[in-house]
C-alpha cells in the first residue's frame, strides 16, 4: 500500500508539474498576441495616423517636383536704338518704337523667328513657342527675351538664336534697329527646391490635420453611439468605452474590475466576436480583490453603428446583480 500510495503521489506530482508547465507556456505565448495588438493599436491612433498621412503627402509633393526634371531659363535684352538722326526726326522715332515694340511679344513666337532655333534644339516651333516669353520695360525701348529649356546650354543657345533672328528682321527700319545687349543670363527655374519643400510642408500639415480630424470624429462618433445604446438599455451611470486597439486595454479593464471588486465576465454582443471575447477574458485575472455579488461585465461590441441595438438588448438582459463596467469596440 505504501508503494502504491507513493506511486500515486509521484504521478500526481508529474501531472501537476505538467499542468504547471502548460500554464507557463500559455502565459509565455499570450504576450505575443498582446504585443502585436498593442503595436497595431499605437499605429491606429489618430496622432500616428495623421503623422503618417502628413509624411506621405509631403513625400509625394517633393517626389512630384523632383520627377518633373530640371528646367533652365535664359534671358537676353533687346534695345531699340535709333539709326540716322535725320531720318529719326522725320519719321518720329518715339512714336515708331512705342507702337512697334509691343509687336515683339508675338513676333518672338512666330514660326519664321523660331524655325532656326527649333532645328538646333531638335524640337518643333509650336513646342518652342510655349517656352518663349517677352517682357517689355515701359518707356525705355527695352525688351527682355526669355527662353526655357532642359539644359542651361540649350536655353542660352535658343535665346541667342531667337534674339539674332529678330535683330536681322529689322522690324523698326529705317528709323531704328534692335541691338543685342550682353550675353544671355541663365538660371535654373525648376525644380525650385525651397518652394517645393515649403509646399510639401504646407500640404503635409494640412493633410495631417484633416486626417486627425477625421479619425477623431470617427472615434468620438462611435463612443457617442455606444453611450446612446447604453442609455436605451437602461444604463444611466457612466460606462468606460475603450477601443480594441488600445495597447493598455487589458490593464485598464483589470483596474475597472478591481475597483468593482467582482470577477470579470466578458460578453460578446454578436456571435462573430465570441473568439475575441474569450481571448480578452483569458488576459484578465479570474478574481480581483474580494468579489462582491455578481460579475463585472465587459461587453465586446462591433464598431459598426448599425448593430448597436444589440448592445442595448444585451445590457437590458443582464442580471440585476451584475455591473457593466466597460464596453470594448472592435
Amino acid at each position: 500500500m505504501r508503494d502504491l500510495s507513493g506511486w500515486k503521489n509521484a504521478a500526481h506530482r508529474r501531472v501537476t508539474t505538467g499542468l504547471g508547465a502548460a500554464r507557463d507556456l500559455v502565459r509565455r505565448t499570450k504576450p505575443r498576441g498582446t504585443k502585436r495588438r498593442a503595436v497595431l493599436g499605437v499605429l491606429r491612433r489618430p496622432p500616428v495616423v495623421s503623422a503618417g498621412v502628413a509624411l506621405l503627402v509631403a513625400l509625394a509633393v517633393v517626389t512630384a517636383v523632383e520627377l518633373g526634371g530640371e528646367e533652365y531659363q535664359s534671358r537676353v535684352g533687346l534695345l531699340a536704338a535709333a539709326t540716322d538722326p535725320g531720318e529719326t526726326a522725320r519719321a518720329g522715332y518715339g512714336e515708331v518704337v512705342a507702337l512697334s515694340l509691343p509687336a515683339l511679344v508675338e513676333a518672338a513666337r512666330t514660326p519664321t523667328v523660331l524655325r532656326s532655333a527649333a532645328d538646333e534644339l531638335g524640337t518643333t516651333t509650336d513646342e518652342l513657342a510655349g517656352r518663349v516669353s517677352v517682357e517689355l520695360v515701359p518707356a525705355s525701348g527695352l525688351a527682355r527675351l526669355s527662353v526655357r529649356a532642359a539644359t542651361a546650354d540649350q536655353a542660352a543657345q535658343a535665346a541667342t538664336r531667337i534674339a539674332r533672328t529678330m535683330v536681322e528682321a529689322e522690324l523698326f527700319a529705317p528709323v531704328a534697329r534692335l541691338r543685342l545687349l550682353d550675353r544671355p543670363e541663365t538660371t535654373r527655374v525648376s525644380p525650385d527646391r525651397p518652394l517645393a519643400y515649403g509646399l510639401a510642408l504646407a500640404a503635409g500639415v494640412l493633410a495631417g490635420l484633416a486626417a486627425y480630424a477625421v479619425a477623431h470624429l470617427r472615434r468620438t462618433r462611435g463612443r457617442d453611439q455606444v453611450r446612446a445604446a447604453l442609455t436605451a438599455g437602461g444604463v444611466r451611470r457612466p460606462v468606460t468605452v475603450l477601443p480594441d486597439d488600445d495597447p493598455d486595454l487589458a490593464r485598464r479593464l483589470a483596474l475597472l474590475c478591481e475597483a468593482a471588486a467582482r470577477p470579470a465576465r466578458v460578453v460578446a454582443v454578436v456571435p462573430e466576436l465570441t473568439d475575441r471575447a474569450e481571448s480578452l477574458a483569458d488576459e484578465l485575472p479570474d478574481k480581483t480583490g474580494e468579489p462582491a455579488d455578481g460579475d463585472a461585465v465587459i461587453a465586446v461590441v462591433p464598431a459598426d453603428s448599425r448593430r448597436h441595438d444589440e448592445l442595448a438588448t444585451v445590457v437590458a438582459a443582464l442580471p440585476a446583480h451584475s455591473a457593466l463596467v466597460a464596453v470594448v469596440t472592435c
